[in-house]
């Protein structure tokens, strides 16, 4: 049988090298999650890059492969790479997909100018309202054309969807680097991933306390998401602060908004009835209040109207 070996690094996520067409690998791979990868060429597990491993996917990978008698090698470096790399690399890959996903588009557009012309060179030659003559020797070539009338504008219409939709794609591509930096997105990120790495310290305490060590399953799992989620926390945050310092988000905070004041939350003004620590508890249109995090404030002013 053919050796095969399952990698996992920060920067490539897991992968597995060896496999072949049709020497049995793919359904066994597929039925534990992993994906084909077109672009690279191999079989990978999805959301894999820049995440602590899945060790349950692999160990179960391999004792199902070894099952069916191939030898199998594992290689884990679990190490979160510098998260500045990981995001430019993100970047380099949507700004990739954006690039393919237009050349894509403009090849659908170009196919369905194509069958538009190809309708309108037929259309052209026959007299406006001219019928087909039953029976007359222009018969069949009157029925071949309106054939390809039909035809052409049907992929005319499709290829400029699919054109479209390929468009739509490619723009969203482009703007994700954007929308990811966005200062309210970054401050749900920086409160997500503050909520995850607290969620897993408390379960490997409660892992712990009950005798587990970290070498191995469970305990080593939650060792190695901690690391990613600690890496991950300090970049956001540095980005966050950055932001703050360039102006780029605002500052608030019990320290500058009271009681009685207006906040901006999502477009909407709306007034404070508490400042406290994490969150800003405002009115509503309703008979209760709202509490909103503080990095969803976009505007403040205070209750005379004044802006900060």
């Amino acid at each position: 049988m053919v050796d095969l070996i399952i990698t996992h690094t920060s920067a490539e996520g897991t992968l597995i090298d060896g496999t072949e067409r049709g020497d049995g690998t793919a359904a066994i791979l597929k039925s534990n999650g992993w994906r084909w990868g077109r672009s690279i060429s191999a079989w990978f597990v999805p959301y894999s890059r820049d995440r602590a491993p899945k060790r349950w996917v692999i160990e179960r990978t391999a004792a199902a492969l070894v099952a069916e008698g191939f030898d199998v090698e594992v290689a884990v470096d679990a190490a979160p790479r510098s998260e500045g790399d990981a995001e430019r690399d993100r970047q380099a890959r949507s700004e990739e997909r954006a690039a393919e996903l237009t050349a894509r588009a403009a090849t659908h557009e170009q196919a369905a100018t194509n069958a538009w012309e190809g309708v309108q060179a037929i259309t052209d030659r026959i007299p406006l309202g001219q019928p087909i003559l039953l029976g007359h020797h222009s018969q069949a070539k009157a029925e071949r054309d309106q054939e390809r009338i039909h035809c052409g504008m049907g992929k005319a219409i499709s290829e400029g969807e699919r054109a479209a939709e390929l468009a739509r794609q490619a723009s969203q591509a482009a703007a994700a680097t954007e929308g990811r930096n966005n200062p309210i997105t970054v401050g749900n990120r920086v409160e997500r991933l503050a909520a995850d790495l607290r969620k897993h310290q408390r379960s490997l305490a409660l892992h712990r306390a009950s005798g587990g060590g970290v070498e191995q399953g469970a305990g080593l799992r939650l060792t190695e998401a901690i690391a990613h989620l600690s890496n991950e926390l300090e970049f956001w945050q540095g980005v966050s602060s950055q932001q703050l310092a360039e102006g780029e988000a605002g500052d608030y905070s019990p320290a500058t908004v009271k009681a009685g004041d207006q906040v901006m939350i999502s477009g909407i003004w709306r007034t404070v009835v508490r400042a406290n620590p994490k969150t800003v508890t405002v009115e509503t249109e309703y008979s209760w209040t709202d509490r909103c995090p503080w990095h969803k404030v976009t505007d403040h002013r205070g209750a005379q109207g004044k802006q900060s």
